[in-house]
C-alpha cells in the first residue's frame, strides 16, 4: 500500500532524476500551492468550493483496460505511486476507457490486482487504504462532451465531414504543410448543429469527426487540426449505449488529469510530440472557464527495453491465441501476473524499477538486472529446501549392519542462513521458522550427474572410492552401480561410515571432497517441477521487423518428476524457496495443492546467460 510521505531527511539515500528535481522545483516554488480539491474530480467550479488540496503533487497511473499488464507498467506504476508516496502526494488509478471495442472488466479486475499486488493504494490522504475506487475516463464523458462544445462556440474546434483518405493527404506530411478542410470555415453555429447530429445518431461511423482548429501548416503534425471525437456505435463496458460518439486518447487524457487536479502527468516518451496539444487543450478551456489553472503539466520518461523480452500487446496476444504459451499468466510471460505466477516478487520489481532509474534516453536493459533483484529479494526470504529434479536412486549397502534393520535417522537443516546484521528473514506457513526435519535411510535419491563412474578432471563427487557427505547427514563412500541392458545407472551403490553424521562429536575427522543434496526415499515426496527459462533465444526478438517467432527458445519450459524433502508436504501456493543448488522456485498459483505438489523455477542461483 501506499505509504506516507518519507521525510525529505530520510529521501536523501534514493538516487535523484530528472522528474524528483522537477517535483522538487515545483514544490519550492509553490507552483500547485493554490489548488483546492473537492474530494472528488470536477470542473473548476466544483473545486473551487472545496479546501486547500491536502497532496502536496497528484500523479495518476491511467491504463487503457485492454489487455494485462507487463513489466513496462510494473516501472511506471512503482514510478508514478513512488513519488506520491515519497513527495506527500497522492496517485490516481485510472482506467483510460475511451475506446468501448477493446475493453473489457476482466482487464479492469486484472489491473486493479495487479496495482494492489505491487504494494501500491490509491486512497486519498485520510481513507483508509483499500477503500477507494479507480477512477474511470468514462465517467467524464458528460464534460467532454461540454468542453467539446466549448471548444466550438469558440471557433477552437469544427465537424469535419472529408473521407479518411482525403484527410490523410490533406493533412501533409514532414516536408510539406497540409491543407485546409474544406468544412474548416463553417460557422459555430453550423459545427455546434452539426456535432449535436454526431451526438444523436444521425451521421453513420466514419461519416465525420470533430477536430480541433489549430494550425494545418505546423511543424508538428500532431497539431494540424487533431481529431477530437468520432463515431462509434459500439456497447462500452461501462456506459452502455448512452454514448454513439467517443473522444479521442489525445482530447480525453489532458482533460482526465485536470479535473483530477493532477500536477505531473508522467507518462513515456512516445506521447512527447503530443505535449504541445496537450497544453493547447488545457489553456483554452481554462479561457473557457471550464477548467482552473495551474493547469497540470506533462512529462516524458524512457519506456523499459529488457532484453529476451517483448512488450507489444499485438504480439504477447499472438503468443496466447496461438498457443505458444498457455495463456497470460504463463510464467515465461513479461506480464505482471505471468511474473507474479513465476515466483516475482514485488519487493524485487520496485528494487528494479529504482535500480534502472528514470531517463529521456531510451536504452536496453539486460534480462539479468530484473533477475538480480530477484535474487537479492529472496536470499534472506526464500526458505532453504533439498530437491532433486533428476534422480537416481543411492543404496547405502552396510547401512542395515551399521544402523539397524528398517532405521531411520533423524536428521535437521537450518530453514534460512543467518541473516546479515539488520535483514530480515521470510517465513512461509505451514514451515517451522528455524529448522527443517527430515529422514535418512538404506535408500536415498540423488542427481543423476552426481555420479560418475569415471570421473572427468577435477570431479569431485561420487565415483568409486571416493568420499563424499550427504548434506546434512553422513559420509559415504562410493563402492559402484548397477545398469540395465542399456548400460544406463539404475543404482548407485556406497557405504555408510560410522559416527561422521553432520553436527555430531567427530563427525568432521573423515573427509569428504564435496557435499551433495539429497532427499530419502522414504520420506520424500514426489513433486511436478516445471524448469522454465527465457522465452526467446534472441536478446531483441522483434527488433528491426524481425519475425519474433522465430526466436522462441524450445527449451523454455521442461518438467520433470522430482523429489522434495518432507518439509514441503503442507506449503501453499506462492511459497518461495531455495532448493540448494538449483536455485529459487515458488509453489504454482494455479495448480499446486496439498498431496499434488508444483514448483515453478524462478532463476538459477546465478545469471546462466552471462557471456
Amino acid at each position: 500500500m501506499t505509504k506516507p510521505a518519507t521525510p525529505a531527511t530520510e529521501q536523501d539515500h534514493k538516487p535523484s532524476n530528472f522528474l524528483r528535481q522537477i517535483i522538487e522545483n515545483d514544490l519550492a516554488q509553490g507552483t500547485y500551492a493554490s489548488r483546492r480539491w473537492a474530494g472528488s474530480p470536477g470542473d473548476a467550479a466544483h473545486h473551487s468550493a472545496g479546501a486547500p488540496d491536502p497532496a502536496k503533487i497528484r500523479t495518476r497511473f491511467p491504463p487503457e483496460p485492454n489487455g494485462y499488464l507487463h513489466v513496462g507498467h510494473a516501472k511506471s506504476i512503482c514510478i508514478n505511486f513512488g513519488l506520491a508516496r515519497d513527495y506527500g502526494g497522492v496517485c490516481h488509478l485510472r482506467f483510460d476507457d475511451t475506446n468501448p471495442e477493446k475493453e473489457d472488466t476482466e482487464y479492469v479486475n486484472a489491473i486493479i490486482d495487479a496495482v494492489q499486488w505491487l504494494g501500491f493504494d490509491w486512497s486519498q490522504l485520510g481513507q483508509t487504504p483499500g477503500t477507494s475506487k479507480a477512477y474511470q475516463a468514462s465517467d467524464y464523458f458528460d464534460f467532454m462532451y461540454r468542453a467539446a462544445e466549448a471548444l466550438i462556440e469558440a471557433d477552437h474546434a469544427y465537424v469535419d465531414e472529408q473521407t479518411p483518405e482525403e484527410m490523410r493527404v490533406n493533412r501533409g506530411d514532414f516536408s510539406k504543410p497540409g491543407v485546409d478542410s474544406p468544412f474548416r470555415s463553417r460557422s459555430a453555429a453550423e459545427n455546434l448543429a452539426r456535432f449535436r447530429e454526431m451526438r444523436d445518431g444521425k451521421l453513420a461511423d466514419g461519416a465525420a469527426v470533430l477536430r480541433a482548429k489549430i494550425d494545418m501548416a505546423s511543424p508538428n503534425i500532431n497539431l494540424r487540426d487533431p481529431a477530437i471525437y468520432r463515431i462509434r456505435r459500439a456497447t462500452h463496458h461501462n456506459t452502455g449505449d448512452q454514448w454513439c460518439i467517443y473522444p479521442m486518447y489525445t482530447f480525453a487524457h489532458p482533460i482526465e488529469d485536470a479535473l483530477e487536479q493532477i500536477t505531473h502527468s508522467i507518462c513515456t516518451l512516445e506521447f512527447e510530440d503530443q505535449r504541445p496539444f496537450y497544453d493547447w487543450l488545457l489553456e483554452r478551456l481554462c479561457e473557457c472557464g471550464l477548467l482552473a489553472a495551474p493547469s497540470p503539466k506533462q512529462y516524458e520518461f524512457s519506456r523499459l527495453n529488457l532484453t529476451y523480452v517483448i512488450t507489444s500487446k499485438r504480439k504477447l496476444a499472438q503468443l496466447v491465441n496461438e498457443g505458444k504459451v498457455s495463456g497470460w499468466d504463463d510464467p515465461r510471460m513479461p506480464t505482471i501476473v505471468g511474473l507474479r505466477r513465476r515466483g516475482y516478487t514485488p519487493e524485487s520489481l520496485q528494487l528494479f524499477a529504482e535500480r534502472i532509474g528514470v531517463t529521456k534516453s531510451d536504452s536496453w536493459i539486460d534480462y539479468s538486472a530484473l533477475e538480480g533483484c530477484l535474487r537479492e529479494s529472496l536470499e534472506n526470504t526464500a526458505h532453504r529446501a533439498m530437491a532433486v529434479l533428476y534422480p537416481v536412486k543411492l543404496v547405502l549397502t552396510n547401512w542395515d549392519d551399521v544402523m539397524g534393520a528398517g532405521h531411520l535417522e533423524p536428521c535437521t537443516q537450518p530453514a534460512l542462513p543467518p541473516a546479515p546484521q539488520g535483514a530480515s528473514q521470510g517465513h512461509v506457513e505451514g514451515l517451522e521458522v528455524s529448522t527443517r526435519h527430515f529422514k535418512i535411510g538404506k535408500e536415498v535419491w540423488i542427481e543423476r550427474d552426481d555420479f560418475a563412474e569415471v570421473p572427468p578432471k577435477g570431479y569431485k563427487r561420487l565415483y568409486p572410492g571416493n568420499k563424499v557427505r550427504l548434506k546434512g547427514g553422513y559420509v559415504i563412500e562410493c563402492t559402484g552401480c548397477t545398469k540395465d541392458v542399456d548400460g544406463v545407472v539404475t543404482e548407485v551403490l556406497a557405504i555408510v561410515i560410522p559416527d561422521t553424521k553432520s553436527g555430531t562429536p567427530g563427525s568432521a575427522t573423515v573427509k569428504a571432497s564435496a557435499a551433495i543434496t539429497w532427499v530419502g526415499v522414504n520420506d520424500g515426496l514426489e513433486a511436478e517441477v516445471r524448469l522454465y527459462d527465457r522465452l526467446f533465444t534472441d536478446a531483441q526478438p522483434d527488433a528491426g521487423g524481425k519475425d519474433f517467432l522465430t526466436a522462441l527458445n524450445p527449451d523454455s519450459l521442461k518438467v520433470v518428476t522430482a523429489y522434495v524433502e518432507p518439509s514441503l508436504a503442507h506449503v501453499p501456493a506462492g511459497a518461495h524457496f531455495q532448493f540448494e543448488r538449483h536455485g529459487y522456485f515458488v509453489t504454482d498459483r494455479v495448480d499446486h495443492a496439498q498431496g499434488k505438489l508444483v514448483f515453478n523455477k524462478i532463476t538459477g542461483l546465478k545469471d546462466t546467460w552471462a557471456k
